[in-house]
């Protein structure tokens, strides 16, 4: 029984002690350092954005579509985690996956307003990237190599998650 108890303690001690970045918030997955796959799309207005200019800072990459339920679930929590972290502790790109300019300006201003996003109209970079399902987020590093990916509906505006987002900039 005296082992149990230690061995409590000490796990109990480990995780005050340990770092906040060293813990990933729940459905946040660490994944195989390797380049970010292109990126390269237009946004509603036509401007085109390419990941290749975010070098130098961490990027949430964000799938996701008006027909997806936990995606529309999800947005007003990306806007909400967008005002208190973009531009300094991050950068925050969304893709729409497959859909028309139409379907998007009809969805996008009600959840999400103040939000931009790039448009796959194809679902060729979509694809490229891989996601097991939407939404998705990637992580990209400075370097611009994926470094973790979040699958399914997360509440980014909680503390968990924003201190986790924000704890990236510390790494390098």
């Amino acid at each position: 029984m005296k082992m149990l108890q230690r061995v409590i303690v000490v796990f109990v001690l480990y995780l005050l002690i340990s770092p906040s970045w060293a813990r990933l918030p729940i459905g946040v997955i660490k994944l195989k350092i390797q380049p970010a796959p292109e990126l390269r799309l237009k946004d509603l207005n036509g401007k085109v954005t390419d990941l290749k200019e975010y070098r130098g800072k961490w990027v949430m990459v964000h799938f996701w579509a008006s027909w997806c339920r936990p995606c529309r679930k999800e947005m007003p929590k990306i806007q909400t985690m967008s005002k208190k972290l973009v531009p300094r502790y991050l950068e925050l790109i969304l893709v729409n996956t497959a859909e028309n300019e139409d379907r998007v300006f009809d969805f996008l201003p009600f959840v999400a307003p103040d939000l931009k996003t790039l448009l796959d109209k194809d679902g060729k970079v979509t694809a490229a990237w891989g996601p097991r399902g939407l939404p998705s987020s990637f992580i990209v590093d400075p370097r611009g190599r994926l470094q973790y990916v979040a699958v399914g509906d997360r509440d980014w505006d909680t503390p968990e998650y924003m201190n986790f987002l924000r704890s990236l900039s510390k790494k390098r």
